[in-house]
């Protein structure tokens, strides 16, 4: 069985970037499910990264296969499916909050799971809101909720995370962290998840990407980069963070 996700020497160009690159030669396999971290200091191209995996913005060098197959073997719309995008900061289409939930079932004309809607909704404390709001009136924080539900109502096989909790008070960011470590547990949902918040990626992560100098600089097991990372990026990063903290 082919590998769920390959990233094979994946390169973005960059005028800022080290020689030109904001970042070069990344290769990295997600052989099963998983939680992993992008961790790095700005301006290393995580954001990017994802965007490349969303099919958002195009490498500059390397590849990508979801399931063994490149993007010219999908559709644009089932790879988006399979690998679903969460923006830092979420995008809310003309409408109401209902309008944006049902967005996915209106484009792959499907029947819209409103018990599942709602149960979301509710688990990230949102339950409250009002489904006939406008939903460029909501706050940033319901926003960010409300646009990792519609995502998540697309039931993909990858979820791409990027800062999902940034925006969000401690008791919403707890409910977040909860309801994505629920979905991996029970779905076998693998997140790959843009963070600055170590202690998040320490708590909930299986595994972290560290980025810096312009190349994916360690792939390990979480557990093993926040014990004893091996190299001194990664420890000057971290112990600049958790002074920071």
């Amino acid at each position: 069985m082919a590998p769920l996700l390959e990233l094979e020497q994946l390169g973005k160009r960059s005028s800022s970037g080290p020689d030109g690159w904001l970042f070069a030669d990344l290769s990295a396999v997600v052989e099963e499910p998983a939680i992993i971290h992008i961790l790095g200091k700005s301006g290393q191209g995580k954001s990017t990264l994802l965007r490349i995996l969303a099919l958002l913005t195009r490498p500059d060098s390397g590849s990508v296969r979801l399931a063994g197959k490149p993007p010219e073997q999908w559709t644009p719309e089932r790879w988006r499916m399979t690998m679903s995008y969460v923006a830092q900061q979420p995008v809310m289409l003309p409408g109401s909050v209902e309008d944006n939930l049902q967005t996915i079932s209106r484009l792959h004309q499907r029947s819209f799971p409103a018990d599942q809607a709602r149960a979301w909704m509710e688990q990230l404390g949102l339950g409250g809101l009002d489904w006939s709001k406008p939903a460029d009136q909501l706050s940033g924080g319901e926003k960010q909720r409300v646009a990792l539900v519609r995502s998540l109502l697309l039931r993909p096989t990858v979820l791409l995370l990027d800062e999902v909790t940034a925006s969000l008070d401690a008791l919403s960011k707890q409910a977040t962290e909860q309801l994505l470590a629920d979905l991996h547990r029970r779905e076998g949902t693998t997140l790959i998840w843009v963070t600055h918040d170590w202690e998040q990626a320490r708590s909930i992560g299986q595994r972290v990407w560290f980025m810096a100098d312009g190349r994916l600089l360690e792939d390990a097991s979480s557990d093993l980069f926040f014990d004893a990372p091996a190299s001194e990026e990664a420890r000057r990063f971290l112990a600049a963070a958790i002074q920071e903290g």
